[in-house]
């Protein structure tokens, strides 16, 4: 079970721009700007429980990716809370690291090696032993469909095969929770596919699964639960089938503009 709690993060604004916000009306200021601070994420709260595939959703900037980085330890926590399985990761984020598979936009390959040569190695650096890292190698292999580009270097591969082989790479020392950032994003409709087809093998499992996502027909198809984070804010945590009565008219689409733009004219 993954728990977040009123997580926050912010970051200190150049000398320049507080300058420049002093000039400025309040009420034409980014609501996350306060004083030297900007507010990346102010408020986030959700919870993801095993066997769970949730969907974070949201515009642009909406703090989607800071939130993430912070789950994953990548980032540290201004304030709040990331229990995983009862255990405080922002307290002890280098022993929680070792539990949490994460990809980001960043998540990289090296290039002069294999894609096996490069999940062996990330595997043994979590201190798998040779036996369990080839079977699970084996059977990410096989639900990422790799094997046909398993033996070939990393500068050789397509978009969809790297991106693929990231995923691999993330879990191969089998996570107690699994994180991933936009992971179908630039990705062709064959490669997409592989990649919706492995989060989709979690459902009904032991790990919790969070990924972020701009295509809201993922979330369709895939999610047990959906969270909206607009200007570093939980604007909704439920279940997909509550968060479409929201419109009304039982739409995704127009659920997520109903939230954002019902925000924007409370903040005016």
């Amino acid at each position: 079970m993954l728990i977040v709690k009123n997580l926050m993060k912010r970051f200190r604004l150049d000398g320049k721009t507080v300058k420049e916000n002093r000039k400025k009306n309040r009420n034409a200021l980014d609501p996350r700007e306060d004083g030297i601070w900007f507010n990346a994420v102010r408020d986030v709260s959700f919870s993801c429980g095993a066997g769970q595939v949730l969907g974070l959703i949201g515009p642009n900037g909406a703090g989607k990716t800071t939130s993430l980085r912070m789950l994953s330890t990548a980032l540290q926590a201004t304030s709040g809370q990331i229990m995983i399985n009862g255990e405080d990761v922002i307290a002890e984020p280098l022993a929680m690291r070792k539990r949490i598979g994460f990809l980001s936009g960043t998540t990289s390959l090296y290039h002069r090696l294999t894609v096996r040569e490069n999940v062996e190695y990330f595997g043994r650096l979590h201190g798998m032993n040779e036996a369990d890292l080839q079977v699970e190698i084996n059977n990410i292999f096989n639900m990422l469909d790799i094997h046909s580009f398993a033996d070939k270097k990393a500068d050789s591969l397509s978009t969809g095969m790297k991106q693929r082989a990231n995923i691999a790479r993330t879990v191969i020392h089998r996570p107690e929770v699994i994180v991933l950032d936009e992971p179908t994003t630039g990705l062709d409709v064959i490669a997409a596919k592989s990649i919706l087809d492995f989060i989709e093998s979690y459902k009904g499992g032991d790990v919790p699964l969070i990924f972020s996502t701009h295509h809201l027909h993922e979330v369709e198809k895939l999610c047990d639960k959906v969270v909206l984070i607009d200007q570093g804010v939980t604007r909704f945590d439920g279940d997909v089938n509550d968060f479409r009565q929201i419109s009304g008219n039982s739409s995704l689409y127009d659920s997520f503009l109903k939230l954002v733009s019902d925000k924007e004219v409370k903040n005016v």
